[in-house]
C-alpha cells in the first residue's frame, strides 16, 4: 500500500471512488436528496480543481485505486474508500497521513463528518464544534458535524 500525489491522468479513481463510496454506502444514512448533494458537491469540476492544487492523494493497494484524501490547508477533505476495501486499514492510513501532512504547518485540524465516519473520527480523538442541517432537494437534510482535533 501507499499513497501518491494523484495527477490529472488520476481524475477517474477519483471520481469512481468517491462517487461509488457516496451511491453505495450514504443511502443507508441519508436520504436520496442528501445523496444527490454529496454527489453534486464532489463533482467533476471541484476534483478536477483539487487535482491541479496538488492536494488529492490516492491510496494504492496492488496497482489498484482503492481510496482518496483532499487536504485543503489544515482541512481533511473528500476521504473516502472503496467499499469492498474498507474495514482493511486503508482508511486509517489515508486519515494519518492528512494528519501528518496538516501537522507540518498547523496545530489545529478540521474536517466535516458524515454521519458514517463520524464514530471513525470521534475514536481518533476528533471532538465536534458545530453541527450543521442544510435543507437538499425533496425537502430532505443533509446533517454533519464540524469537527476538530489539535496536534502538537
Amino acid at each position: 500500500m501507499k499513497i501518491i500525489t494523484a495527477e490529472k491522468k488520476d481524475f477517474k479513481n477519483v471520481k469512481n471512488i468517491t462517487a461509488t463510496t457516496i451511491e453505495s454506502i450514504y443511502p443507508h444514512y441519508y436520504p436520496r436528496g442528501a445523496v444527490d448533494f454529496f454527489l453534486s458537491h464532489h463533482n467533476d469540476e471541484n476534483i478536477e480543481s483539487d487535482i491541479e492544487s496538488g492536494i488529492v492523494y490516492l491510496c494504492i493497494d496492488d496497482n489498484n485505486a482503492v481510496g482518496t484524501v483532499t487536504v485543503r490547508e489544515n482541512e481533511i477533505c473528500r476521504l473516502f474508500v472503496l467499499p469492498e476495501y474498507q474495514g482493511k486499514g486503508f482508511g486509517r492510513e489515508l486519515i494519518s497521513f492528512a494528519e501528518k501532512k496538516i501537522s507540518e504547518t498547523f496545530s489545529t485540524i478540521i474536517l466535516d463528518a458524515s454521519l458514517p465516519a463520524k464514530s471513525i473520527y470521534l475514536k481518533r480523538g476528533y471532538v465536534p464544534v458545530e453541527y450543521h442541517s442544510i435543507k437538499t432537494d425533496n425537502g430532505d437534510y443533509l446533517c454533519y458535524d464540524l469537527m476538530e482535533k489539535r496536534i502538537n
